[in-house]
């Protein structure tokens, strides 16, 4: 079935001090957005970043997310670090207890979580990292949104413990046959009219092309891009311009799913 509304999420305030990733601004793509997934300190961001998005989120009344990563700024978070379910599960509430404070300070509150790169890939096939991601999910924000893929770990946890979950389609990123996306440190500079026939095709028939050729089921709620990817702000453009074209309403994930 064809979707007739869809949130538009983005992962932002990926900086630190004066370094920057990616060639758009977070201003700039504030107002194309319906969710922003903002980087909690450590992959990326810092207090007077995570104060600035958080603001500029309220100002375009974009729904507020948590970005939780790896403890990694040299590597942007895309490494895997080990460490057990429960060490991990600490990283993430100590980023999410910074990040949520921010939101309070401007009145608004913690629409979601979703982990950021290595972290939310080795979630997604976990369980028991997902698991207990989710039990700390009940006690601390039971009605936060979990960002996640379709038939991940994480997925399941949130299943069966009765978390709401949000499914994610991702829009400047590739997918292999099993459902799951193609890491990948740099995507380039991806083409925003094909990104967009892309998402428009994912909404309508619910599917998409593999990186095999094959065409999978994609079951989602909300669109995912990056604000590193190159070009970030004519993908999100020429995305909406396309979706509105189809007759499909953009509106944050709290909007969509009643909780």
């Amino acid at each position: 079935m064809a979707l007739e509304v869809v949130d538009i999420n983005c992962d932002m305030g990926e900086a630190f001090g004066r370094w920057h990733v990616g060639d758009t601004d977070d201003a700039s793509l504030m107002g194309y957005i319906s969710s922003a997934n903002i980087a909690a300190g450590f992959h990326a961001g810092d207090p007077n970043l995570m104060d600035q998005t958080v603001r500029l989120a309220v100002e375009h009344g974009v729904g507020i997310g948590a970005h939780p990563g790896y403890n990694d700024l040299q590597g942007f978070g895309r490494r895997r670090i080990n460490g057990t379910s429960r060490e991990l599960v600490n990283d993430i509430a100590y980023q999410v207890g910074a990040l949520r404070e921010f939101a309070r300070r401007h009145g608004a509150r913690l629409q979601h979580i979703k982990p950021h790169g290595a972290l939310y890939m080795e979630m997604a096939v976990n369980p028991d990292f997902a698991q207990q991601f989710i039990t700390y999910m009940r006690t601390v924000a039971p009605n936060a949104f979990v960002f996640c893929m379709a038939g991940s770990a994480t997925e399941r946890a949130a299943q069966e413990a009765g978390q709401p979950a949000i499914r994610e389609f991702y829009a400047d990123r590739d997918y292999d046959e099993s459902g799951s996306i193609v890491f990948t440190r740099d995507a380039g500079r991806p083409d925003p009219a094909a990104i967009a026939r892309k998402v428009v095709r994912a909404c309508v028939e619910g599917r998409v092309t593999a990186v095999t050729g094959h065409d999978i089921e994609v079951p989602f709620e909300s669109i995912c891009f990056h604000s590193d990817t190159l070009g970030a702000l004519d993908i999100v453009r020429h995305m909406r311009d396309a979706l509105r074209a189809e007759g499909i309403r953009i509106a944050p994930v709290s909007e969509i799913v009643k909780v």
